[in-house]
């Protein structure tokens, strides 16, 4: 399809879907981020819509500064997926014992561990650097001092919202029938509560005092605060990534279980809600990706759709004018309020027919009618990323 530039902005914000179906309010905030002094351009995937600061599905780059709202809340935030040997056939019928399996081992929710996960003992998974990771946690805000325990609880647990497990099947091609995992977390509690400590800083700043909207507030290079957020950050964006390792081993794990002949590619991981030091037309930015994945060439990422619609895996094309990148997923075209207002549990039954997932009223807000159409989204990005495989689940596990 290629990108539309959307006229009005001093920074050139170029969008990968129709500007005029952008809904006003996100329309405004990528001009407000286009007026921004530090920000080099801005992407905008086809799953845009309105978000706190910045869109979510916006890909900004700036020089020598970042905004802590254009990451987002869930630091790190995104998804990891593995294939397995396993085929259509191979699965039974009632999917339900191997839902409740899933359920069982992995809390979701605002649910925590009573122990932390002993990650030692967790059979697949990466055992390298995880005391040092910890080591480092008492190098972060003080603020966050007290929550130790809780971040160590909440490791290897999925959260609510948009975030879930996914057994799937692929679809058409060599591998059609192919059992593939899935999961879509972030960085817990810990994450959302060392990004608003940072925002909040960031908002009484001195230099962001005239700002069109002071969630973008930013850090400057070269000053403390910049400095303490950077470090919180990545440590962030490294529970997240750790947080899903322990999930998908612990997941590949039940399946082992009720499928002891079962093998494992090697799994897909990537980040998008996170911040990269990367370098375009010989200029050094920060990049944001706030609803999107890094999308080099080559790279493999996931693009899920909703509860009920499929995902997709797919490979970077490398494009520089969307700062490699491609969205996240197919995005909201409807608030979680106005889902429930519009959707029924009889609706959500209908929508996910054939899959092992909850219809009860606690998830009517996830109701794949609420979401933009997958397929609409991944024809709008085809300059942005090839399909590798398309898979349809047929079990999901909400929070």
């Amino acid at each position: 399809m290629g990108f539309t530039p959307l006229a009005g902005t001093r920074a050139p914000v170029r969008v990968w879907t129709d500007p005029y179906a952008i809904e006003p309010q996100a329309a405004k905030q990528l001009r407000n981020i286009g007026a921004l002094p530090w920000v080099q351009g801005v992407a905008v995937m086809p799953d845009v819509h309105f978000g706190k600061g910045a869109t979510v599905g916006s890909v900004i780059a700036m020089r020598q500064a970042v905004s802590p709202a254009a990451v987002g809340v869930d630091i790190g935030c995104g998804m990891s997926a593995v294939r397995t040997s396993l085929t259509a056939v191979d699965l039974p019928d009632d999917l339900g014992g191997l839902r409740s399996a899933i359920e069982a081992t992995i809390p979701v929710g605002f649910a925590q561990r009573p122990e932390a996960v002993n990650t030692r003992r967790v059979r697949g998974l990466e055992q390298a650097g995880w005391d040092d990771f910890w080591v480092r946690f008492a190098g972060l805000d003080p603020r966050v001092a007290p929550l130790e325990t809780r971040a160590q609880r909440q490791l290897g647990t999925l959260g609510g919202g948009n975030h879930f497990i996914e057994v799937c099947l692929e679809q058409g091609g060599d591998d059609e029938g192919r059992v593939w995992l899935m999961l879509h977390s972030g960085s817990r509690n810990i994450g959302k509560e060392l990004a608003e400590r940072h925002i909040g800083v960031a908002r009484r700043l001195p230099h962001n005092a005239d700002l069109p909207d002071r969630d973008l507030a930013v850090f400057l290079a070269g000053t403390p605060e910049m400095d303490a957020y950077r470090r919180d950050l990545w440590w962030a964006q490294e529970y997240a990534r750790r947080n899903r390792a322990v999930m998908l081993a612990l997941l590949c794990n039940v399946v082992r279980e009720q499928f002891p002949q079962v093998g494992y590619d090697e799994p897909i991981s990537c980040h998008h809600n996170y911040v990269s030091e990367e370098s375009y037309d010989g200029v050094d930015v920060l990049v944001t990706r706030k609803g999107a994945i890094r999308a080099g060439r080559g790279d493999l990422g996931i693009i899920p759709g909703s509860m009920g619609t499929g995902s997709y895996i797919v490979r970077g094309r490398g494009n520089p004018d969307a700062y490699c990148s491609a969205s996240h997923g197919a995005g909201r075209r409807m608030s979680r309020a106005q889902a429930k207002r519009t959707f029924s549990t009889a609706d959500l039954a209908a929508q996910t027919a054939g899959v092992e997932c909850r219809k009860d009223a606690g998830v009517v807000d996830e109701i794949p009618g609420a979401y933009k159409d997958i397929t609409a989204v991944m024809a709008q990005q085809e300059d942005l990323v090839e399909v590798v495989a398309h898979l349809k689940q047929v079990v999901c596990v909400k929070g």
